[in-house]
């Protein structure tokens, strides 16, 4: 068991939350209980994933995607009152980090995600490795994108949308970002990848890809963003000894 904020000061300060101009707030959103003993972490704190952890009897939730996002209505009504109620009634603290957890060099989303898939990592695009959101990196073997986009589909248990660029022969360097980066793809090409994954995809990506020449894989928004959470969940049990539990509600998104 350990004290809340001695907790929330720990995720605070490996991630470098502070450091981030981000489109919501990172840390501590809905304080609970001032004694944690069981964490349960998703991507997204959603009423399912509340539901989740009242029955698990959770004293803090840790999500990718908490509340109180830039430009959302601030009244405390409809769905937004029904998930707060959830958390106070039962004395439960969410904490939630949005671009710090994308961005960290060993637990964040784009590393996890090149661990599960094997991509060596050679540095950011946008800034220094572990605060920057773009990646890039090698495939261990020259790959078509077909190859590449099956072993994405069968690592995350989901069939990617791939937008071929015919000019494009075996991939072999590769950007990355998760979640809704699709319109990176132009710095991913002037960088020389020769494919570029995150999470969704616009109308627009598919012009920009085929007319540059570039592969897209749009992987899913929260299937490239599962694995951060559970990590940085992980690391707070070894560190500190609470009870972790990471739940995936499904979205095809």
């Amino acid at each position: 068991m350990i004290h809340r904020d001695q907790l929330v000061a720990a995720c605070d300060h490996q991630l470098r939350a502070a450091e981030f101009k981000d489109f919501t707030i990172n840390g501590l959103q809905v304080a609970g209980s001032e004694h944690v003993k069981r964490i349960m972490t998703g991507v997204t704190a959603c009423q399912a994933l509340l539901d989740e952890a009242v029955a698990w009897q959770a004293d803090m939730v840790l999500v990718h995607h908490g509340y109180f996002w830039k430009n959302e209505p601030v009244a405390i009504t409809g769905m937004k009152q029904r998930r707060i109620k959830t958390l106070l009634d039962h004395d439960i603290s969410l904490l939630a980090y949005h671009l710090p957890l994308d961005a960290h060099a060993e637990m964040g989303n784009n590393a996890e995600l090149a661990r599960h898939l094997g991509w060596k990592v050679e540095g950011c695009i946008d800034g220094a490795l572990g605060e920057g959101l773009l990646w890039s990196g090698r495939l261990p073997q020259p790959h078509s994108v077909s190859e590449l986009a099956a072993q994405i589909a069968q690592t995350l248990q989901r069939k990617p949308l791939v937008i071929e660029a015919p000019q494009v022969g075996n991939i072999e360097r590769i950007a990355w970002c998760t979640g809704g980066a699709q319109d990176m793809i132009t710095d991913a090409y002037e960088s020389g990848a020769q494919v570029f994954v995150s999470g969704e995809i616009s109308e627009r990506t598919t012009h920009l890809a085929r007319e540059m020449g570039i592969h897209y894989i749009a992987a899913g928004h929260h299937a490239t963003e599962r694995y951060g959470v559970q990590a940085l969940g992980e690391w707070l049990s070894d560190e500190y000894g609470v009870e972790h539990r990471f739940v995936d509600i499904d979205n095809p998104a």
